[in-house]
C-alpha cells in the first residue's frame, strides 16, 4: 500500500516515511507545484493545497502545513514561519525574545488528504513547549535547535533522535493520524469529509 505526500521540503518527507513504514505504508514523494495560499491558521492553508496537490496529480495525496506559535509574540510567526525561518532564521527569533521572560510556544501540524471529487480530511497535531535562550543540537531543520518540547529529556528537536522527535512532535501526531486512518480506511467508502483534529 502506498501513498503520495506532495511536498517540496525532503526533511519533511523523511520524517513522515519513517512514520508510515511503521505502519506498512510506503510514501510516495512529489514535488508538484501547488499554490500555497497564506492564511492565518495552518488547516486553512492546508484545505486548498491538499485539493489543488490532488488536481495537479489525478490522484490521492496529502500536504502539511505547520507553524511556530509563540505566546509573548501574539502567535508570530505562525502559520508564515517558513518565510520568517527563510529572512530570519533561528537568530533573528532569538533576537526577538531578547529579554521576554514568557517564552512560551506552541507547534502546530495540519495534514490535508484529498481525493479527487472531494473534499480534503484535516489531521492536527500539536506541541508545547519553550524557546531555548540559544540554539542547540544539529539534528532536525527549521527552528528545531531553538524549540524544546515539554515532554522528553530537556532537549531541544535538534538534540533528538529522529524517532524520539517523531515521538512527540506535532508534525509526528499529525502524520500518525493520517496513516492510521488510511491504513484502517484504505480507501474504503464513507465520510471522507470529517476532520481529526
Amino acid at each position: 500500500m502506498s501513498l503520495v505526500f506532495a511536498t517540496s521540503n525532503k526533511n519533511k518527507f523523511e520524517e513522515a516515511r519513517k512514520i508510515a513504514e511503521g505502519h506498512d505504508l510506503e510514501l510516495e514523494h512529489r514535488d508538484v507545484p501547488y499554490v500555497e495560499i497564506q492564511a492565518d491558521d495552518v488547516v486553512d492553508v492546508v484545505k486548498p493545497s491538499a485539493q489543488q496537490a490532488t488536481e495537479l496529480l489525478d490522484s490521492p495525496c496529502f500536504v502539511e502545513d505547520a507553524g511556530l506559535f509563540i505566546e509573548v509574540l501574539n502567535g508570530f510567526p505562525g502559520p508564515y514561519s517558513a518565510y520568517v525561518y527563510k529572512t530570519l532564521q533561528n537568530r533573528g527569533i532569538l533576537r526577538l525574545m531578547e529579554g521576554k521572560e514568557n517564552r512560551r510556544a506552541e507547534f502546530v501540524s495540519a495534514v490535508g488528504y484529498c481525493e479527487p471529487g472531494y473534499e480534503p480530511r484535516i489531521f492536527k497535531g500539536k506541541v508545547r513547549g519553550t524557546i531555548t535562550k540559544e540554539s542547540r543540537g544539529s539534528g532536525g531543520f527549521g527552528f528545531d535547535p531553538i524549540f524544546m518540547p515539554d515532554l522528553g529529556e530537556g532537549g531541544t528537536f535538534a538534540e533528538m533522535s529522529t524517532e524520539m522527535k517523531d515521538a512527540l512532535s506535532h508534525r509526528g501526531e499529525s502524520i500518525e493520524k493520517l496513516v492510521k486512518w488510511y491504513v484502517r480506511n484504505n480507501r474504503a467508502d464513507g465520510d471522507r469529509n470529517e476532520s481529526d483534529s
